[in-house]
């Protein structure tokens, strides 16, 4: 049963159960015990008292005007969609750079200067499900170094400047330390 449902079927017994001899009101609430699974003595004080008022939506209006979210989502894919504590970090780097681009009000600086990472993830929520592809964590092809970098797997005795060997006796420091003359 939900909770909706609850404070209707308690609405509707409450005048009933009010006006009910003792013998009619204990079955009345050993009913509503089992239909609501409630504590008997909860049960007691919810039909004996007042009716509580209704419960009604808490609406706030929004702190942050929809031009400063759009200058955010405008700096955001400019600075290559970082993730918001970076984003919050950026934000005054990155302002001259939109008031150059963008009329940008005292009171927008100052909510752009004042936004909270969190805050800048529920704002960019929408955005980011319509970009569509992975944001964050993108590793680079391995093939794109791969072909850059030179390696010779048949054999190691070789004269042509460019390669190096280096073995289990051989350490960073004196691989550091041998000249390598650069590919021709």
């Amino acid at each position: 049963m939900t909770p909706a449902a609850r404070r209707e079927y308690a609405h509707a017994i409450r005048q009933h159960y009010a006006q009910a001899s003792r013998t009619t009101k204990r079955q009345i609430l050993s009913e509503f015990c089992a239909t609501t699974g409630y504590h008997r003595k909860y049960a007691i004080a919810l039909l004996n008292g007042a009716p509580p008022p209704a419960v009604q939506p808490r609406h706030r209006s929004p702190f942050y005007r929809p031009d400063t979210v759009a200058i955010l989502a405008m700096i955001w894919e400019a600075a290559g969609y970082p993730w918001s504590a970076r984003l919050k970090a950026m934000l005054p780097l990155w302002l001259p750079w939109a008031r150059r681009r963008y009329p940008i009000s005292a009171a927008v600086d100052r909510q752009l200067r004042t936004i909270s990472p969190s805050t800048i993830d529920r704002h960019l929520q929408p955005r980011k499900r319509q970009v569509r592809r992975r944001l964050y964590g993108r590793t680079k092809p391995g093939t794109l170094l791969k072909h850059h970098i030179p390696v010779r797997t048949q054999h190691w005795d070789l004269t042509t400047p460019g390669f190096t060997e280096g073995g289990p006796g051989l350490s960073f420091a004196q691989l550091g330390r041998r000249r390598i003359s650069p590919i021709p």
